[in-house]
Formats: structure tokens, C-alpha cells, sequence
């Protein structure tokens, strides 16, 4: 696993489970952290598929010329936030958080704080 002082505070989150930096042209992960329950590199590995497949329907239906502010994936059990980085949108955040501790509006303002804070990738 790669530093994780970026996302750090998506760490703090309450129901956090794994939180990544991924450059969505490889699916390499930039930087992570988990609570080790779960397997982040595949995760983001596999979002990257995601984020890819989104972009490709946007041009499909003519809305190739708007940005993606986040993907939200509900599971029955866990929230899946994907968020491209406003300085480089070929590079997302990826954030999972357990559904029944865990607050989506909180999670979506620190990944947007996050975003901003990000200078250089």
C-alpha cells in the first residue's frame, strides 16, 4: 500500500472502509489506505473500468463536453464515491464507506475538500 497523507482525512470518516488516488488511464493506484478488509488495488483497478465506461456513455449521448462531479455506486452494504480530480481528470478519488455508519453527504463534502486541496499529481 502506498502514503496515505493525502487522503488521510477520508480515513477519518465514520464507516470508512478503503480510500484511493488512482490515475484512471492505467488503473494504477497513486496512493491508498484501507481498514484491511477489503482489496483497494483491485477496487480501483476496476473503477478505472467504471470511469471509463461513464466517459465513453457521455459521448455516446452528446454530453462529452461535461465533467463528471462524482459517481455514486449504492451496494446494500456500502457506499462507492468515484470522484475525478479537478487538476488532472485523468486521476480519481475512490472512497468506500459502510452504508449504516457511514454518512454520504459528509463522505461527498471531504472528497470535495479533498479535490481542492490537491495542487499537483
Amino acid at each position: 500500500m502506498t502514503n496515505s497523507r493525502t487522503i488521510q482525512p477520508l480515513r477519518d470518516l465514520e464507516g470508512f472502509i478503503a480510500a484511493a488516488i488512482v490515475d484512471s488511464t492505467s488503473g494504477m493506484m497513486i496512493e491508498a489506505t484501507s481498514n484491511g478488509s477489503f482489496d483497494i488495488e483491485a477496487a480501483s483497478a476496476a473503477n478505472t473500468q467504471v470511469v471509463q465506461a461513464k466517459l465513453k456513455a457521455m459521448k455516446a449521448v452528446g454530453l462529452g463536453d461535461q465533467a463528471i462531479e462524482d459517481i455514486l455506486i449504492s451496494l446494500t452494504e456500502q457506499y462507492h464515491l468515484i470522484r475525478p480530480v479537478g487538476i488532472n481528470r485523468e486521476v480519481f478519488i475512490y472512497l468506500s464507506i459502510d452504508r449504516r455508519h457511514g454518512n454520504l453527504a459528509l463522505a461527498r463534502m471531504e472528497m470535495k475538500k479533498l479535490d481542492q486541496s490537491i495542487k499537483k499529481l
